[in-house]
C-alpha cells in the first residue's frame, strides 16, 4: 500500500479537516495549545474546506488550510507549509487578519469579534530561535507582562528543529507524539508504539490508510506533490540564472580591468568560450 506523507497539505487537510475528523483534530490542537496553558478544548466544529479540485490542488500557490471553531467561539486556522516561499511572517498575519475580520458581519459590534489562533507547521526556519515551537501575542514592549488583547495568537512549529531535538519524550508529551507521527520516515515499530499510546493518532493513521486506498485521493495527492516539485524546480532555475548573470557581470568588470582570460576563468568558473563571447 502507498504510504502517504502526513504533511502533504492536501492529505493533512483530508486527515484533520473533514467532518468526522474531530477526535484527531482536538487531540492535535490540545497538544499544541498546552504550551500557552489554554483551557483544554472539549468540542470543536470543523469548518469544511471548499471542494478539492484538480485546479486547486495543482496550483502551487493555493492554500490548503484547516479551519475550526472552538466552543467559546475562538477561531483556529492551521496551515502546513513545507517549503519556504518567503514572507512567512506577513503571510501568517494576513491569514490571521482575514479570519479575524471575517468573524464580524457588517454593522455588528467589535466586541463580537472572536479570538483567532493561527498555527503554522513548517519545515524551515521561520523564527530565528532554537525552540521548535514558538508563540506570538501582542505584548507591550517595556511592560512585557502587559497584553493588549488575547485576540491574536500565532504559533510556528518547526519540523526541522523538532527532528533535530535530542531525547524526544513521546511517553509524556502529546505534541512530541504528534510531530513524531508527522515524520514521513517513521519506523513501523515507532508508529505502532504511538498508536498504542494515543487513540487519536490511531484514528489519524486509520484515516490515512483509508485515503491511501482511494484512487481519486491518490491522484490529487500526486498532483499536489508535483505542484510543489515544480515550484522548487522553478526556484532553482531562477537562482541558477541569477548566479550565471552575476558571473557574467563579474567577468565583464575583470575584462575592463585587462585581466587575462585564464585568470577570469579561475575567478568566475565561466569557460573560455563564454568569456570570448563577452
Amino acid at each position: 500500500m502507498h504510504k502517504l506523507k502526513p504533511l502533504n497539505d492536501f492529505i493533512f487537510g483530508k486527515t484533520f479537516g473533514e467532518k468526522g475528523d474531530e477526535e484527531q483534530l482536538l487531540s492535535l490542537l490540545n497538544a499544541i495549545l498546552a504550551k500557552t496553558k489554554h483551557k483544554k478544548l472539549v468540542k470543536i466544529e470543523i469548518v469544511e474546506h471548499r471542494t478539492f479540485t484538480a485546479e486547486i490542488v495543482g496550483d502551487k500557490t493555493s492554500i490548503l488550510d484547516i479551519r475550526a471553531v472552538a466552543e467559546d467561539g475562538t477561531r483556529i486556522n492551521i496551515e502546513v507549509q513545507l517549503r519556504d516561499y518567503g514572507n512567512m511572517d506577513r503571510r501568517s498575519l494576513f491569514y490571521w487578519s482575514r479570519e479575524f475580520a471575517g468573524g464580524l458581519a457588517k454593522g455588528e459590534d467589535y466586541s463580537l469579534l472572536s479570538n483567532v489562533i493561527a498555527i503554522n507547521i513548517v519545515n524551515f526556519e521561520a523564527v530565528a530561535v532554537d525552540d521548535f515551537h514558538t508563540v506570538f501575542h501582542l505584548w507591550e514592549d517595556t511592560h512585557r507582562d502587559c497584553l493588549l488583547t488575547d485576540a491574536l495568537e500565532i504559533h510556528f512549529i518547526d519540523m526541522k528543529k523538532f527532528k533535530a531535538l535530542p531525547g524526544k519524550d513521546i511517553k509524556n508529551n502529546s505534541l512530541h507524539r504528534w510531530l513524531t507521527f508527522f515524520d514521513q520516515n517513521i519506523s513501523d515499530d515507532t508508529l505502532k508504539e504511538l498508536m498504542a499510546m494515543d487513540t487519536a493518532i490511531y484514528k489519524a493513521n486509520e484515516k490515512m490508510e483509508f485515503l491511501a486506498n482511494d484512487k481519486e485521493v491518490l491522484r490529487l495527492y500526486h498532483l499536489r506533490e508535483m505542484a510543489q516539485i515544480d515550484y522548487n524546480s522553478g526556484m532553482k532555475k531562477a537562482k541558477d540564472e541569477g548566479r550565471a548573470e552575476e558571473k557574467i557581470k563579474v567577468a565583464r568588470n575583470l575584462l575592463e580591468m585587462n585581466m587575462s582570460h585564464d585568470q577570469i576563468v579561475k575567478a568566475t568558473g565561466l569557460t573560455l568560450e563564454e568569456i570570448r563571447k563577452l
